[in-house]
């Protein structure tokens, strides 16, 4: 088993790793939780474990993990329905545009042509790993069953 990660990035360089690392992650829109009066934004997802897929081990394995941006000015999505709680989405990337340093927009964009756009005072963000998918809720996105739902 790897390590679980815990990934800060504090400028674009930062959020390029980050990047990689959420590269087809599965969310749920439930699990995108906007905090305004804290300035925050988490993202839960399920996300591949590059590192052990890259290893060349067998089958390769999700984690559970936390997506956090603080010190968000204003959130905004595109075609992202939140009154489908159970709707997955399937993150591609994360960029960083900057405007009047430290300032910008990071920008999540999501294989449906979904995204959301996170203007900041300054890039903080972290990226951490909450344990592996033992339930097998990593093939919900994909019509399957975790073990024992049977009908």
């Amino acid at each position: 088993m790897t390590a679980r990660l815990k990934l800060i990035a504090l400028d674009a360089e930062d959020l390029a790793v980050i990047s990689a690392h959420v590269q087809d992650a599965r969310v749920q829109t439930s699990d995108i939780i906007w905090r305004q009066r804290q300035k925050r934004l988490v993202v839960g997802m399920n996300r591949l474990d590059w590192e052990q897929a890259l290893a060349g081990e067998s089958a390769p394995r999700r984690l559970i993990a936390a997506l956090r941006f603080d010190r968000v000015l204003s959130c905004k999505s595109r075609h992202i329905n939140l009154g489908m709680p159970d709707a997955v989405l399937e993150l591609l990337g994360i960029e960083f545009h900057p405007t009047e340093p430290p300032s910008g927009s990071a920008l999540l964009m999501f294989s449906g042509g979904e995204a959301l756009r996170l203007d900041v005072e300054c890039l903080e963000c972290e990226l951490c790993d909450l344990g592996a998918d033992d339930l097998g809720t990593s093939d919900l996105g994909e019509g399957t069953q975790p073990p024992g739902l049977d009908a």
